[in-house]
């Protein structure tokens, strides 16, 4: 079953489903009323402020209400990773334990799912089988990891980053941060009652190493001493294979290298893994449409072959020109166009700033633009260290209120 089929029509009726409300009342629950657009929002397909409007045809919507409170969270991490660039993937400040305390290798039964403790061994089977988890699923695996196992986050949230459709640079590392206590004023902890709480039955892990009280888990993760993994409860049970992770895209899909020569005056948009809903409806007829992934873009995290396909089906909604190529060999392919044009995202930002760089010394080079998406809060100005400072300072952008 295609959990997540990549087209903006599947975007589409999925916001047809969601109740604000319900969203509110369930979240924390994994079986929730829980929005699952975030692959389709991570990869362009649909965006914030277009979410806003469709809910608000049949719903009275708010800035107090707590889905517009979650979209505010990823907008607001999406600042600070505006203004502090490459210095989020370090820890902000100490958390429980020195930087030195926490391990840079993922253990191998975690990435197997061999833990013994349910819930974690769930967790990690759901990300391999779907590319998706609960956001409470999630808190609780980063939980487990950093502070039980003594695993340093950014190695964590790397793994994580790999496996998820709607792997957001900012959202994951800056939440892992949230978790370890790096990027937050205490760390996040969860005990079994949490767990039987929020989660179906299946999840439960009682007599498990979280089965025990929030003093005893500020303890141990307060302590240099990872907790010892017992192992799957039942030994004939078979390991969960972690997916294979390419760093290219994989052979086979439609991906070819970038042509050089063959767009000589034409105007051109460029559809990237982050903007797969397509060009603008007022992109002139006749531009030549190319999807393009640079392998700078692409160089510190490798992607599972599902989110390979998600993005490539995805793309080739729109053109069956897929190019994989450096931003070197992009700006060659170019060189000869009348106009190239693309929607910014930072995910892509720098590959296709030196891609306009290469392009820029060239003779008779073409006219370049970058357009901004749309914002669901207006911007504010300068650094707001924390979500309320930033949450005071903006406001939410609704023109589609009634």
């Amino acid at each position: 079953m295609d959990t997540f089929p990549p087209t903006r029509s599947a975007a589409l009726a999925r916001l047809k489903t969601i109740h604000p409300s319900d969203y509110a009342r369930s979240r924390n629950f994994l079986e929730g009323a829980v929005t699952a657009l975030s692959p389709y929002i991570t990869h362009g397909l649909v965006s914030l402020p277009e979410v806003r409007d469709a809910i608000s045809e049949r719903h009275r919507l708010t800035a107090q209400d707590k889905l517009v409170f979650e979209f505010g969270w990823r907008e607001y991490y999406r600042h600070v990773w505006t203004h502090r660039g490459e210095g989020i993937f370090d820890s902000f400040h100490e958390g429980c334990l020195p930087e030195a305390a926490y391990a840079r290798a993922l253990p191998q039964d975690i990435r197997r799912a061999s833990t013994g403790v349910k819930v974690i061994d769930l967790a990690v089977r759901t990300l391999y089988a779907t590319g998706y988890l609960h956001n409470h699923a999630r808190m609780w695996l980063a939980s487990y990891v950093v502070h039980l196992r003594k695993v340093h986050w950014h190695t964590a949230a790397q793994w994580m980053l790999a496996h998820l459709l709607d792997g957001d640079v900012a959202s994951n590392h800056l939440s892992w941060q949230w978790v370890a206590g790096t990027g937050s004023s205490k760390p996040y902890l969860f005990n079994a009652a949490n767990v039987a709480k929020f989660a179906p039955a299946d999840w439960h892990s009682p007599g498990t190493v979280i089965d025990t009280s929030y003093e005893a888990l500020d303890a141990v993760a307060r302590s240099p001493h990872p907790v010892q993994a017992p192992g799957p409860s039942n030994p004939s049970s078979p390991c969960t294979p972690e997916p294979a992770l390419y760093p290219t895209p994989p052979e086979g899909i439609g991906w070819a290298a970038a042509e050089p020569g063959t767009l000589d005056g034409k105007d051109i948009w460029l559809i990237h893994p982050w903007s797969l809903a397509g060009p603008p409806a007022t992109v002139p007829h006749g531009t030549e449409v190319i999807g393009i992934a640079l392998a700078e873009s692409h160089s510190a995290t490798p992607w599972s072959a599902r989110r390979w396909d998600f993005v490539t089906r995805g793309l080739q909604q729109h053109t069956h020109r897929l190019w994989w190529c450096n931003a070197a060999d992009a700006a060659r392919a170019l060189a000869g166009a009348r106009s190239v044009q693309w929607q910014s995202d930072p995910h892509v930002d720098g590959a296709l700033q030196a891609m306009t760089d290469a392009l820029a010394a060239m003779h008779f080079a073409p006219k370049t633009h970058a357009h901004a998406p749309p914002d669901l809060f207006a911007p504010v100005d300068g650094y707001c260290a924390s979500f309320s400072r930033w949450w005071a300072s903006t406001r939410l952008v609704m023109p589609s209120l009634h």
